[in-house]
Parts: structure tokens; sequence; C-alpha cells
């Protein structure tokens, strides 16, 4: 399976930070927010947001704070911590998958003696 992120890997961490302030810069003109409202909202001065449109190094937690102002912390969901299914729920699954099996088999032996008669 190809690596879904082979176009970014061919980025500068520069370039890369530039483009995530880009993002957000647009998100923010999509809001109708100045600088100095959403700096406000997130609890930051306006010349950190500043840094992060521009792509200057900021903080991870003013990445944060930003995001959800804006409403757009649904792009940080590729770092969610994945379920992790009990035991229980696993043994259970593969009963329903064994089910599941003897049905689609015995649906397979009806038909074939189906056509055979």
């Amino acid at each position: 399976m190809p690596d879904k992120n082979t176009l970014l890997e061919k980025y500068t961490d520069a370039e890369l930070l530039e483009l995530i302030g880009s993002a957000i810069r647009r998100w923010r003109v999509e809001e109708s927010l100045t600088q100095q409202e959403l700096a406000e909202a997130a609890g930051i001065n306006r010349s950190t947001l500043s840094m992060l449109e521009n792509g200057s190094g900021t903080s991870a937690i003013t990445l944060v704070q930003v995001m959800r102002v804006l409403g757009r912390l649904e792009v940080l969901s590729v770092f969610r911590k994945p379920v992790e299914l009990s035991p229980m729920r696993v043994a259970e699954m593969e009963i329903m998958e064994l089910k599941r099996r003897r049905r689609v088999r015995k649906k397979r032996k009806q038909t074939d003696d189906t056509a055979r008669s």
C-alpha cells in the first residue's frame, strides 16, 4: 500500500510550516476574523499568531489553541489514539465472523446442489 504522505515527504520542515500557516490564515479569513480577534480568542499574542501564519516556529500548544478557536481540530484527528478492543469484544467478533462464513458456505452448498439437480 502506498504511503499517503509521499507528497508531504518532499517538503522541507520550513515549507510544511508555511503550508500550515497558509491554511490557518485562509481559515481565519473565511471566519472573517482579524489576527487580533483570533489571537485574543485563542489566548495568545497577535505577534505569535502572525508568526504561525508566516510559517515561523511556534509551539504545538499555540497551534492547538488556534485550531480550537477556528473549529478545525478535526485536522488533528490523525493523531487520535486508536480504539483498543477488549479481548471479550475480539472473541465476539471472531464468533460473528465464523457464523457468517458458515452461512455463506451453507448458501453456496444449497446453490451448488440446486444447480446439479
